[in-house]
């Protein structure tokens, strides 16, 4: 029994030694692989791919991309693990024309940054410059000299509540309906100080008031379709909803200059 049990045991030495020299390899390939690593860390923190090369600008129509650029704080060169890319994108919503943006790294050291801006819905004329309008009623100190044809031209208006009040109701509408209006004019009534004389790019004019503006104007398109193209004139829309053409209240006028003259 005894010599069996030697045997036994020296059978196992050759297998002992077997498995401690595979798990010492293993360590040893462990330990140079993290060397490794560190080195070529050290390495790619040296080199011009740690920092960054490029930086594209996305989706920005009314703000310029080296405005984007200047409030990102981004710049070619800085290293690209210093780049806090959501404190970057709220930054940038600081802008008044941008509602969100992100910032997103683009292998191996580049960066794109894409904005989303606030819809542009009209314009302001003041000062002979028409500004634009944002979806939220701000007014931006810039614009255009010459007449705009992209949105609504906005008259009349002060940049307070009335103004807000107007680009909200113009939200409402559907955009094919937007697209229809020239002008909009704010021409206050002792009846109703909201009172609008709107300028169509199909030659009508219509009559309404900002209280129920976008109830009433989105069935303007139906309106129309039941009139003789021909025939222009004013739609009503301040109550009810009636036409009177041109020819009308020019004839209307004209008789009431024969009464007074009798």
């Amino acid at each position: 029994m005894r010599k069996e049990n030697v045997v036994s045991i020296e059978e196992r030495i050759p297998k002992l030694k077997q498995h401690r020299k595979k798990k010492a390899n293993r360590r040893l390939i462990f330990l140079l692989s993290l060397f490794l690593l560190m080195i070529l860390s050290v390495i790619y923190f040296q080199s011009p791919l740690s920092h960054v090369k490029t930086i594209k600008v996305k989706g920005n129509e009314l703000v310029s991309s080296e405005t984007i650029l200047s409030e990102s704080k981004l710049k070619p060169g800085m290293n690209i693990w210093g780049v806090n890319k959501n404190e970057t994108a709220e930054r940038l919503t600081k802008l008044p024309e941008i509602k969100s943006a992100k910032v997103k790294l683009s292998f191996p050291n580049s960066f794109v940054i894409e904005v989303n801006e606030l819809g542009k819905k009209a314009y302001l004329l003041k000062d002979n410059k028409f500004l634009i309008i944002l979806e939220n009623g701000k007014v931006l100190n810039k614009g255009t000299e010459s007449i705009p044809v992209d949105a609504p031209l906005l008259r009349g208006f002060q940049e307070d509540k009335t103004l807000k009040k107007m680009i909200s109701e113009l939200g409402e509408l559907p955009k094919e309906v937007q697209h229809l209006i020239s002008e909009i004019n704010l021409v206050p009534k002792k009846t109703d100080q909201y009172h609008l004389t709107l300028f169509m790019n199909d030659g009508y004019e219509v009559s309404a008031t900002i209280r129920t503006f976008s109830e009433k104007m989105e069935h303007y398109p139906s309106i129309v379709s039941q009139l003789d193209p021909s025939k222009k004139g004013v739609i009503d829309l301040e109550v009810g909803s009636y036409f009177r053409t041109y020819e009308s209240e020019g004839q209307d006028e004209a008789d009431d200059g024969d009464e007074s003259e009798g």
